[in-house]
């Protein structure tokens, strides 16, 4: 069985290299979708029977370790030093800093394998990450999701 559970949070960025609009400094109105494999749970008196895992639980994980860190954030590339020095000259100013331009197909894999560890045999249940969904826009998104272990495509 599949279950998907959806955030949305706001976040800035830019592509520095982009040869359009997306240079410059902006933001999204981002979407969160995670899908998850596993078992219903049956067993009479547990607060999860009949699910494969609480919706509440997953937005908790979601919200703790992605949604809540990249929300009303900026997010920058650890080597965009303009922007960079910029977010650091304002102060308590909320800025993620990344290993990679923050793409929405880089911030997709990203929380994939930020969430991926978290959710294998949660609360005792064997579950599986299966996909990674962000939309940038209500238009355009990517899928991170499950493939060979070692694909770095995602």
């Amino acid at each position: 069985m599949r279950i998907t559970r959806r955030l949305e949070f706001d976040a800035g960025h830019r592509i520095p290299d982009h040869k359009s609009q997306c240079r410059h400094l902006h933001g999204h109105r981002y979407a969160l979708e995670v899908t998850l494999d596993g078992d219903v749970v049956e067993a009479p008196g547990r607060p999860d029977n009949g699910m494969v895992m609480d919706f509440s639980e997953v937005k908790k994980i979601l919200g703790d370790h992605v949604v809540d860190v990249w929300d009303h954030a900026f997010l920058v590339w650890r080597e965009d030093h303009v922007v960079l020095n910029f977010l650091h000259s304002l102060a308590g100013h909320k800025t993620v800093v990344l290993d990679a331009v923050p793409t929405a197909e880089n911030l997709a894999r990203l929380a994939f394998d930020i969430l991926d560890p978290l959710f294998h045999d949660c609360f005792g249940q064997h579950l599986r990450l299966e996909r990674v969904r962000l939309f940038e826009t209500p238009n355009c998104w990517v899928d991170a999701h499950r493939g060979k272990p070692d694909d770095p495509s995602r």
